[in-house]
């Protein structure tokens, strides 16, 4: 059983900058990021291929955020640049093993999820 940790949320300004980390029990293939706002669906921000270092985006972020990873210390990253207000959300991280690859993004293809952290964009 994998366990995921997230940190590093918080209150920031419109156009201020975040970076989430994600801990991992252990490691799997395919690790992403998620957020949800309460009352909608959980949506897609990014995955990283641990197998090969290769990113994808959904397009919302693409250019802002940046996904990355330390395999020394088990630990998924999100950096977040340029925060504007519908960045707002609770950001969760999930694994799942690299079953066809890692390009299917819908967060029922993941097994493994953390608890999640809260990022506010406001002035």
């Amino acid at each position: 059983q994998e366990r995921l940790v997230e940190s590093g949320g918080g209150s920031v300004q419109p156009g201020g900058s975040l970076r989430l980390s994600c801990v991992a029990t252990r490691w799997s293939a395919c690790m992403t990021w998620f957020r949800q706002v309460p009352g909608k669906e959980r949506e897609w921000v990014a995955t990283i291929d641990t197998e090969n270092s290769i990113p994808f985006y959904n397009d919302s972020v693409k250019g802002r955020f940046a996904i990355s990873y330390d395999d020394d210390k088990r630990t998924l990253y999100l950096q977040m640049n340029a925060l504007k207000p519908e960045d707002a959300a609770d950001y969760f991280c999930a694994a799942r093993p690299r079953i066809g690859g890692c390009t299917a993004f819908e967060a029922t293809q993941y097994i493994f999820w953390g608890q999640g952290t809260q990022v506010t964009v406001s002035s």
